[in-house]
């Protein structure tokens, strides 16, 4: 009785925390949270919560703050991760059901989770080593040009013009698609690369010049250190904790690289991982966490997308946020 008692203590303290960004006493709890006993049993939890780490008192008269650990055993123990509503839900669908291409779904997704968390929001663009092809498509733009069309399972759009030597006529095209379509069509990127190679060394004066063009636009890896961000301007709403949480935060969303470490590699998709302060890869970073989940199509995870921000967040409304995000671009990249 006594643990479950300093549980709901510490899960009243943090969230009247982070609603009210003031540290919490013990008479607020109780007129609050109907904890159904005395402030001065709720001190003594406090003061119990604070000797085992998971509280800490900015100032002797103050009340208490979660710290690190007292946000890790909420996560962990005492998060229900709140279902969204069937208007969010709705709103969500509406959003990013409008994309036109992977740019726009990035693109949407970012500014659509950085609305519904108020927080920096963080998508990596997929993966194209861990992609499939799923079609390529050519079109005969005069007798003499192409236009090559690269469809991946990431929903990665490739184009390119390929001037020929002599003019392809109508039967020579639908062949050479095929031909094209049989090497790398429901190949990984690795394995579709080899087929074509194959096909630019030792195929028909078109097959080589359309290959060569698609072993080039396959290995084109900038997107694996892509990320869009959006955003930056939640943080204003911390200019309490500017020094400690805020400005190396800024600055570390100057660098994709640290951002890419910072979120971590694509877990499975639908599965929320939550880093809490010095958990994270970066000292500097230490009063940050960072919430995210993989996406892809059919439950693959071919990148991360997620928030940071302080620690003083709304743990249960992001991490639901995040996963419902999370799956409706998944269900996009399926349907693309």
């Amino acid at each position: 009785m006594q643990e479950e008692r300093r549980l709901a203590v510490l899960r009243a303290i943090v969230e009247d925390y982070v609603s009210t960004e003031e540290p919490v006493g013990s008479k607020a709890l109780v007129e609050r949270h109907g904890l159904n006993v005395s402030p001065a049993t709720v001190r003594n939890d406090m003061a119990a919560l604070e000797d085992e780490g998971y509280l800490t008192q900015p100032h002797t008269s103050a009340g208490r703050v979660p710290t690190d650990k007292g946000y890790r055993l909420f996560v962990d123990r005492l998060t229900t991760v709140k279902p969204m509503s069937t208007a969010e839900k709705r709103a969500i669908a509406t959003f990013l059901d409008g994309a036109v291409d992977l740019d726009d779904v990035v693109s949407r997704s970012v500014r659509l989770l950085s609305q519904l968390t108020r927080q920096v929001a963080v998508v990596q663009y997929p993966t194209l080593s861990r992609s499939t092809v799923r079609h390529v498509e050519v079109v005969a733009l005069a007798p003499e040009r192409l236009l090559v069309v690269l469809i991946l399972s990431t929903g990665r759009v490739e184009q390119r013009v390929v001037e020929l030597a002599a003019p392809l006529d109508d039967d020579e095209l639908a062949r050479l698609r095929s031909t094209l379509n049989q090497a790398a069509t429901g190949e990984v990127i690795a394995d579709a690369t080899t087929a074509l190679r194959a096909l630019a060394d030792d195929g028909r004066a078109p097959e080589r010049a359309v290959a060569a063009t698609l072993v080039e636009a396959m290995s084109d890896h900038r997107s694996d250190e892509r990320v869009a961000v959006g955003g930056a301007a939640n943080l204003a709403r911390y200019g309490d904790s500017f020094d400690t949480a805020v400005r190396p935060l800024l600055e570390a969303l100057e660098e994709h690289v640290v951002l890419l470490r910072l979120m971590g590699e694509a877990g499975s998709a639908g599965t929320v991982t939550v880093r809490i302060g010095a958990e994270g890869p970066y000292t500097e970073l230490a009063a940050t966490s960072v919430v995210t989940t993989g996406y892809g199509p059919h439950d693959d995870a071919l990148a991360t997308l997620g928030i940071v921000g302080p620690t003083r967040m709304d743990y249960p409304g992001t991490m639901a946020a995040v996963r419902a995000v999370a799956r409706y671009v998944s269900r996009i990249l399926d349907e693309a």
